[in-house]
């Protein structure tokens, strides 16, 4: 078959598949566009999820006759002010989105400049464009698609259900609307009811109203404040306490000079960042929103302008880290009690299963089936309510040294009746007042109750302190009597031999054995008998993805927190008032004491107004 020039239809419409995948990515550019042309508000309606008719008005700058004429021509953009593709001050820049839409729908474009006298429209039926004419508009620019996909009827069979189509335009618009709080937005259509985010002030008050907005009152709640600068790059936005959390990662809104990204170098610092706060199945809410030189980043990567490329990765990715380790360190006593009501909840009658696990109404407690409630003797006939208790056990197992607490030997809870100091009382975590189930110690404050998981508080304590040992005294090594060697490919050992210095701070001494193999010489102390095959080979993957010897570094942290749950308090164990105390001041001076590091809550607040509703007082 001889080669042959492809009609320019043909081409426009090949150019579409990259550009405009789904109705969603056809908003997208056509709502940044808006943006780049100044608009204060920007209204979005929908039909059949998009595929039937988007129709966008926006109260821009508008395009001159001449302009218009040109906007739907391939590579034609106002948005570069010269040849120079890394000085890209706008959010679309391709000169792509227009014609590629126009090229497999039916497009129209009214558009008023303020030097012009009126209006004009231009029409785009598959490729095939109209004459300019004259319309009437106010001001700005009204785009309006309709049968998207009709002239390329094969990617309507890859399109999901409208309602799947209507949320993935709205999540477009929520992104494009965090990035700019000063203007207005309205979406609607016939698959959702209307919605309107109101123009706010474009600081970090007003960006936080806007993701409140967007994300919740959850999140405004909760919501920390971060920021990092550093040779010109700035990291900024907001981070949700370790109590907000959701299931995946569709809660991380990351944005790199106002372009929304999902970028794997930021979504790894992210994950870094949280790590000693959540479980490892659950995924931290952030919106953060990352400012640097437009020439030390590409956003050219990918058409649909999702992916960038930083010149300078590392520093991106630590001063990510820094901020949000800095924000979450500043707050670390928040928990799930503190910001979300879920202990309110848990004590409202019939809220809980084990509240409606017999036969009693919904909303209905009977005491005696209590899970703690102790089976009665044998003898007992059932003819009236037992006076039984079972027999106080001592603990008998054997409990490490605790140098925290050694004020003796443990002895029994603090009795209810016993009035706590003023001066501990008005403490973050007040006085200690009972321990209950050997495990929970109940304190007071001025203003409400605390109920503390002692192996939980504990077990936050000692990471810290073996942290801030590691942090001191460096990672301690131990020599291999054999050093080992690991094969490898040839491009994997040249990655770690390359980072050979970097990894002898983490106790690691590697070195080249030829062309396709490794010497293992000396590994951390911390990590005892190790599979050191299998450490460099993780370790060599995750170098390739980040960029980063962060992994090691987990990995001896991961080490810290398994001997941190060992040498802690344990469930079981009866504490003596003094002893009770000292553990509620420890936690007020150790950062990130709201979690333990399994990413378990510590401790959960009641306040006394909370207390009185319950009870109806209010």
């Amino acid at each position: 078959m001889p080669v042959r020039q492809l009609p320019i239809q043909i081409v426009n419409r090949i150019a579409a598949g990259e550009v405009v995948e789904r109705p969603a990515s056809a908003v997208k550019e056509l709502v940044e566009n808006a943006i780049d042309a100044g608009a204060s508000r920007i209204d979005i309606f929908t039909e059949g999820g998009g595929r039937r008719r988007i129709a966008i008005t926006d109260d821009g700058a508008g395009m001159t006759r001449d302009d218009l004429g040109l906007s739907v021509d391939r590579h034609a953009t106002s948005k570069l002010d010269d040849e120079d593709l890394l000085r890209i001050h706008t959010l679309g820049f391709r000169g792509e989105a227009l014609p590629s839409i126009g090229a497999v729908s039916k497009l129209e474009i009214t558009t008023r400049h303020a030097s012009e006298p009126h209006a004009w429209t231009l029409s785009v039926d598959a490729g095939a464009k109209s004459n300019v004419v004259p319309a009437a508009l106010m001001g700005g620019t009204r785009v309006e698609v309709n049968d998207l996909f009709y002239a390329t009827p094969a990617r309507l069979k890859f399109l999901k259900t409208d309602r799947t189509e209507a949320e993935a335009v709205r999540d477009v618009v929520r992104r494009l609307a965090m990035v700019r709080p000063d203007i207005a937005f309205s979406l609607s259509g016939e698959e959702r009811a209307p919605v309107t985010w109101a123009a706010a002030l474009p600081d970090a008050t007003g960006r936080l109203t806007r993701l409140g907005d967007i994300l919740g009152a959850d999140f405004r709640a909760c919501a920390i404040e971060v920021r990092s600068e550093r040779e010109g790059v700035t990291v900024e936005g907001f981070a949700a306490a370790p109590s907000l959390t959701k299931a995946n990662a569709l809660g991380q809104y990351l944005f790199v000079n106002g372009r929304p990204v999902r970028d794997k170098l930021i979504l790894g610092a992210v994950r870094a960042a949280y790590a000693d706060y959540l479980p490892r199945d659950r995924h931290p809410v952030v919106a953060l929103f990352v400012t640097l030189d437009v020439q030390e980043v590409d956003a050219n990567v990918h058409p649909a302008k999702t992916e960038v490329r930083f010149r300078n990765a590392g520093l991106v990715r630590a001063l990510i880290v820094h901020a949000l380790k800095e924000g979450l360190a500043r707050k670390g006593r928040r928990t799930a009690a503190n910001t979300d009501g879920a202990a309110i909840m848990a004590f409202r009658p019939g809220t809980s299963p084990a509240y409606n696990s017999g036969n009693l109404p919904r909303g209905s407690w009977d005491w005696r089936r209590s899970p703690s409630y102790p089976a009665a003797p044998s003898s007992f006939d059932g003819a009236a309510a037992p006076s039984y208790a079972p027999p106080f056990e001592a603990n008998t197992f054997a409990e490490a040294a605790q140098t925290a607490f050694d004020t003796g030997a443990p002895t029994a809870d603090l009795r209810a009746n016993a009035m706590p100091a003023g001066d501990l009382v008005d403490r973050p975590l007040g006085a200690a007042r009972a321990q209950i189930h050997e495990n929970y110690i109940v304190t007071q404050t001025r203003d409400g109750l605390v109920v503390v998981d002692q192996h939980a508080a504990h077990e936050r304590i000692v990471y810290e302190r073996l942290k801030a040992s590691l942090d001191r005294n460096g990672v301690q090594r131990q020599i291999l009597l054999i050093p080992e060697i690991v094969e490898m490919d040839e491009s994997t050992v040249e990655k770690l031999v390359a980072r050979a210095d970097e990894l002898e701070k983490f106790g690691l001494s590697i070195e080249s054995f030829g062309p396709g193999a490794v010497a293992v010489r000396e590994t951390p102390s911390l990590l005892g008998k190790t599979d050191a095959a299998s450490l460099l080979r993780d370790l060599a993957e995750h170098m390739a993805e980040w960029d980063e010897a962060l992994p090691l570094e987990r990995r001896l942290m991961h080490v810290a927190a398994t001997m941190a749950c060992h040498g802690s308090v344990r469930s079981g164990r009866i504490l003596k008032p003094e002893e009770m105390n000292a553990l509620l001041r420890e936690m007020e001076e150790t950062p990130n004491s709201g979690q333990c590091n399994h990413g378990r809550p510590t401790y959960v607040e009641l306040k006394l107004a909370d207390i009185e509703k319950l009870f109806g007082r209010r």
